[in-house]
């Protein structure tokens, strides 16, 4: 049985679906005023390992991402650049799309972009001032919290503790005050703004998600997901104005990961310590190793980034890796050994075990380098037969379905040209001109390449 941790109700809760076999998955996506950070990959690799779970479940999982290409910093920094909302956001939307690739995220069935859907929101705005949930001011239309009288059960606000701050037009704003949220903002001098039957102006962030997700899915879906700084305003407002405006339940189970910080700190611009997929990229670090990093702390706890941690999840994959190259000796001898069938079962039950346990990844990897520990003590007594290597290699691919830790092996194929300049750089060392092997390196890495070298000879791993 799989339970996953609701927000909504504050505890565990058996997962079932809204129709039997499939899953309406939505997840806020990038909002791209900047390039995404670690923190950000943090929320959509957790994201990533419930989707490829539910998949290695048996469901079929409809997954659609927004990307908000407009809202109060998108606006800001094109407007500072004096360029206009598609071109300055671009780089970013390319930027994150290359960060995802790298990190071996499955990419949604859909990215719907906010401003490709601002008639759908006007309606959807034009719903709820029909049904009295919201009212104009000034040229904006803002949702009224008093007429929703479940406002707050999903951030666990309570409004009669707390000070009504009357209307606010900020997209984000503390949690301490409550406000009448913009669903449409008025014109304002050299904004960007849409024409419409409810006057010139722009959207509010939070009804961009509930127009997109319901354009796909319908009134209600099965999972929603984001970080816990989603949780308020952003995800109690789309509550609020999507069951307004449908009459039924949005959301069944509302799942949130908590914050990345890094050497015990805050990330932030300011501290320096702020870093992009490119920054560790930077430093020759496999970015799967930054994976392993991000997913193997529970999701609802707060995950604590260090190079030194880094580090370790490099030498975690890298004994993934030489696990599978020492499986694939041609010098194993033919048979098999019964004890290790039933240590790929014991390792797949307790594997799925822990995910159905609200994604408890932490007796998942236990289980896979458990069953690591164990046939490396037999491969030393020469225990470890062909038919057991076959058996394990596919044990452990099938557990990277969720894991998503190894690389496609038909991507790790090179050209005969790289394959040249690797030689190339075996004849440099051999010759000791270690100036040129260098060179060469730096080369092939800047492809994406990156040579390790062993006791049994180079060995390459391709990033790209």
């Amino acid at each position: 049985m799989i339970r996953f941790f609701n927000t909504l109700s504050g505890k565990k809760e058996s997962f079932r679906t809204l129709v039997p076999g499939k899953v309406k998955l939505y997840t806020c996506g990038p909002t791209v005023y900047d390039f995404a950070h670690i923190g950000n990959f943090r929320a959509y690799i957790f994201e990533d390992l419930l989707k490829r779970f539910l998949i290695f479940m048996g469901f079929k999982v409809q997954h659609v991402m927004n990307i908000t290409d407009v809202d109060d910093k998108t606006i800001r920094s094109a407007k500072a650049r004096g360029i206009s909302l598609q071109e300055y956001t671009k780089t970013f939307i390319d930027s994150f799309f290359e960060d995802i690739q790298a990190l071996n995220i499955l990419k949604a069935d859909h990215y719907p972009r906010a401003t490709e859907f601002i008639p759908q929101m006007t309606k959807m705005i034009e719903g709820l001032l029909q049904k009295g949930y919201a009212y104009k001011k000034n040229g904006s239309v803002y949702f009224e919290i008093s007429k929703f009288p479940d406002y707050g059960k999903l951030s666990g606000i309570n409004l009669e503790e707390l000070k009504s701050g009357g209307r606010v037009d900020a997209d984000e704003y503390e949690k301490e005050s409550v406000h009448d949220f913009a669903l449409w903002k008025e014109k304002k001098e050299g904004e960007f703004y849409w024409d419409s039957d409810i006057g010139p102006g722009r959207p509010g962030w939070h009804i961009e998600c509930s127009v997109m997700s319901s354009s796909y899915f319908g009134p209600s879906l099965d999972i929603h997901c984001g970080g816990v700084d989603n949780i308020f305003p952003h995800h109690e407002n789309e509550r609020a104005q999507s069951e307004a405006f449908f009459g039924q339940k949005f959301v069944n189970i509302w799942m949130h990961c908590h914050h990345l910080i890094v050497e015990g700190e805050k990330m932030s611009k300011s501290k320096g310590n702020q870093y992009t997929i490119q920054d560790i990229r930077s430093k020759e670090c496999d970015p799967l190793a930054l994976r392993l990093l991000l997913l193997s702390t529970h999701y609802r706890k707060t995950l604590n980034f260090s190079f030194k941690t880094l580090e370790q999840s490099v030498k975690s994959l890298s004994r993934i890796r030489n696990f599978l190259d020492e499986l694939k000796n041609p010098s194993i001898e033919s048979g098999h050994n019964a004890s290790i069938e039933r240590m790929i079962e014991e390792s797949q039950r307790k594997f799925i075990e822990g995910l159905s346990d609200d994604l408890n990844i932490s007796v998942s990897i236990k289980a896979l380098f458990d069953l690591i520990k164990k046939v490396n003590v037999l491969m030393i007594e020469n225990q470890v037969f062909k038919d057991d290597a076959e058996k394990l290699m596919r044990h452990i691919r099938n557990l990277d379905q969720v894991l998503g830790l190894l690389p496609d092996e038909r991507a790790q194929e090179i050209s005969s040209e790289i394959l040249e300049k690797i030689k190339e750089r075996e004849r440099a060392r051999a010759n000791k001109n270690y100036a040129l092997a260098d060179k060469i390196r730096n080369e092939l890495l800047e492809q994406g390449i990156h040579l390790e070298d062993t006791k049994d000879g180079v060995r390459w791993k391709i990033w790209k």
